[in-house]
């Protein structure tokens, strides 16, 4: 059960973000997305009640384990790429994919979370939103962005997931950003053939070539 102050969350302008969560959490019922069950208004909180994943985050894990094998980061990868299918057939982008936003559940099936930045997404929007390292290019440019950005954030993550760190590794946020638009990745020589060719046609700056943003979307 979440508890969010109102007071709290006006003092720290998260009323759209929690009020976008609960709009694009009521629109979804996924197998590895988390379910919201109900909400309840109280005069001076508000209460959201979801479905139990007390299995820790994929960041925890991630961090313990340095990296994933192989067959480890692709079972993850499917479940997250599952996940972004259904919410693309419904105009919903998620905005901020990272390991922080994907949780356990008690048999070990990975669920998304945290929808604050979730949008129902019919053209473009312009919003500038999401954790620096996970930006894509179109985003950092405000040039306009659709569905096409989680794509770009399942191409960092999978490539952290495979190597334990970002592509776009960085002392500060603008050096972030700068990596990020030159485009260029390090792929260690232990990484998959077949992962950096997936992670390199996701990591890819012109949407139109973007895997998971073609005419088969996901599939």
């Amino acid at each position: 059960l979440k508890c969010l102050r109102k007071g709290q969350l006006l003092r720290y302008q998260q009323v759209e973000h929690v009020v976008n969560e609960k709009r694009v959490l009521a629109l979804c019922d996924h197998p590895f997305i988390l379910k919201l069950a109900g909400t309840f208004n109280r005069e001076t909180e508000i209460f959201m009640l979801l479905e139990v994943a007390l299995g820790g985050e994929l960041f925890t894990y991630l961090r313990q384990q340095t990296r994933f094998d192989e067959e480890q980061a692709c079972l993850y990868a499917a479940m997250v790429t599952a996940a972004f299918g259904y919410l693309h057939e419904r105009k919903i982008a998620h905005r901020d994919l990272k390991p922080e936003n994907l949780l356990f559940d008690a048999e070990g099936y990975l669920k998304l979370v945290d929808f604050g930045f979730a949008k129902v997404i019919r053209d473009r929007t312009w919003t500038l939103c999401g954790t620096p390292e996970y930006l894509a290019p179109e985003i950092i440019l405000e040039k306009g962005h659709g569905k096409a950005v989680d794509w770009w954030a399942f191409g960092v993550l999978f490539y952290e997931m495979l190597n334990g760190h970002s592509p776009f590794e960085a002392e500060d946020h603008l050096a972030t950003y700068q990596k990020i638009l030159d485009g260029t990745v390090n792929y260690p020589s232990k990484m998959p053939a077949l992962a950096v060719d997936l992670v390199g046609k996701l990591l890819q700056k012109d949407i139109t070539r973007r895997y998971g943003n073609l005419k088969d979307g996901a599939g």
